[in-house]
C-alpha cells in the first residue's frame, strides 16, 4: 500500500454538476519527495486498490480522500474529515502543467 499527498489539481473546461467531477488531474507527491500528476480515472483506481490519497489542512492534520460518484455514475475523489465530506481538494491551486 502507496500513500501521497494531494498538492494541487487540474480543471476541465467542461460543465459539471458536482466540482469534483471537474478535477481532471490531481497532481501529488509521495514519502521520498517524488511529484507527478495523474488524471482522475487513474487516481480513483489507485485509491481503489488500497492505496492512500490526503490533503494536508491549514493545521497541517492529513484529510483521506475517498471514492464517490456522482449521480450520474462518474467516480472521483473527495475528502471526508469527521464524517463530513469537505471540498479540501477543491481549494487546492492549479497545477503547473
Amino acid at each position: 500500500m502507496s500513500e501521497v499527498e494531494i498538492i494541487c489539481i487540474n480543471k476541465d473546461n467542461g460543465y459539471h454538476q458536482d466540482p469534483h467531477e471537474a478535477i481532471a488531474y490531481y497532481g501529488w507527491k509521495d514519502a521520498s519527495g517524488k511529484t507527478d500528476r495523474s488524471d482522475r480515472q487513474k487516481m480513483v483506481a489507485w485509491v481503489e486498490q488500497g492505496n492512500k490519497a490526503y490533503v494536508q489542512d491549514i493545521y497541517g492534520k492529513r484529510v483521506y480522500c475517498y471514492v464517490r460518484s456522482s449521480v450520474n455514475g462518474t467516480k472521483f475523489l473527495q475528502t471526508q474529515a469527521d464524517g463530513d465530506w469537505k471540498n479540501n481538494l477543491l481549494s487546492l491551486p492549479e497545477c503547473s502543467k
